[in-house]
């Protein structure tokens, strides 16, 4: 498989692409372009699984997303025989979200806790790395905080067998000091091609530990805003992300491809 960029996060199966999803994945493909199509719960995981057996180029996560938990969830044991397919390359986008969480709503964080903490041991057991979800309250670092207290816990506890990704990643320098000590990744969307808060952060991470994604259909970076976002679109990311770094565009690409094909065979 002969790939020049690689979108480690999207959302294929969201009815954005209902009306053109084939015609856009040959585009794709046309790019060489590869990506992973994240799923968000049982059912979209299952059409990643579906997308990617059709397609050399994509790959599958499954998994359960944080923020579409209730205080009535409980973890989708289907998940782990899914996770088994020989496409699905990580198990997420897991994690913790808080952002439109009551800071008191002490119940809702718990199952969140307990959930993610059945994805990591699904990951540990499946020796797949995670795709880590993780947005805090407004104005905070409080899910990087408490995901990290947990994600620390098991990776001391797997002697290491603990590997992941933390997709869309808006945590401080110190936070992201303890993902690298982990030997997490980390990725980024085109939020950076129009805003400069990820400068110091992708200044910071070394070469071989950063990735890039779209997060498509969503945050379509400069000059698409506004369009639907589309993993042909992770171009202009690793632009921005060259330009940022000061490293020849060509270096940082084959870099950045490299490092994601490392990722999806951990």
């Amino acid at each position: 498989m002969n790939l020049e960029y690689f979108d480690i996060h999207s959302h294929l199966y969201f009815p954005d692409f209902d009306k053109d999803r084939e015609e856009e994945i040959k585009k794709i493909t046309e790019a060489k372009i590869g990506t992973i199509t994240i799923g968000t719960d049982l059912e979209s995981s299952k059409k990643a699984v579906e997308l990617a057996e059709k397609h050399k180029n994509l790959f599958a996560s499954v998994g359960q997303h944080p923020g579409d938990l209730n205080k009535d969830s409980v973890f989708e044991q289907k998940l782990e025989k899914l996770a088994q397919h020989k496409k699905v390359v990580a198990i997420g986008e897991c994690g913790l979200d808080y952002f439109r969480m009551s800071p008191d709503d002490l119940n809702l964080k718990m199952i969140q806790k307990t959930i993610f903490e059945y994805q990591i041991d699904l990951a540990i057991s499946t020796e797949k790395p995670l795709m880590l979800h993780i947005r805090s309250s407004k104005g905070t670092q409080d899910a990087y905080l408490d995901a990290l207290t947990i994600l620390e816990h098991h990776f001391k506890t797997s002697g290491g067998k603990l590997k992941g990704n933390a997709h869309f990643f808006a945590g401080d320098l110190e936070i992201l000091k303890r993902f690298l000590a982990m030997g997490f990744m980390v990725s980024f969307t085109g939020v950076v091609t129009f805003s400069r808060d990820y400068d110091d952060l992708i200044r910071t991470v070394p070469l071989n530990m950063l990735m890039a994604e779209t997060d498509a259909p969503f945050v379509s970076p400069v000059p698409h805003r506004g369009k639907r976002n589309s993993p042909l679109y992770v171009t202009e990311v690793v632009k921005k992300l060259s330009e940022i770094r000061g490293e020849p565009f060509l270096e940082l690409k084959t870099a950045l491809c490299s490092n994601a094909l490392r990722y999806i065979a951990q």
